[in-house]
């Protein structure tokens, strides 16, 4: 895997991406609000790992509605968590009910 950036911007820490979307486990299931986090060298790269992250956790599909890099360390629970998995290596994935 790829850790180093694929771009110009020249940023000094890990590039860890937040994607957030609704994941279905089911063709009649109510979509699950998620936030994905995880390190990647660019968003294409990123979304392709989030997506086969989802699958194995058995979600069969997902509506990812907008993605963004993270340039703090979140504050709060679970986002804190789940940033440091991230830059472990770790595609943490944040289900909201």
């Amino acid at each position: 895997m790829i850790t180093t950036p694929d771009n110009d911007n020249n940023f000094d820490g890990p590039m860890i991406f937040i994607i957030i979307g609704k994941g279905y486990e089911s063709d009649s299931s109510e979509g699950i609000d998620l936030h994905i986090m995880l390190k990647a060298p660019d968003d294409d790269t990123a979304v392709r790992e989030a997506l086969n992250a989802l699958a194995e956790e058995g979600f069969i599909e997902a509506d990812l509605d907008q993605i963004g890099m993270l340039t703090e360390v979140p504050a709060e629970e679970p986002h804190a968590s789940a940033y440091q998995g991230a830059v472990d290596g770790e595609v943490a994935i944040i289900r909201f009910s």
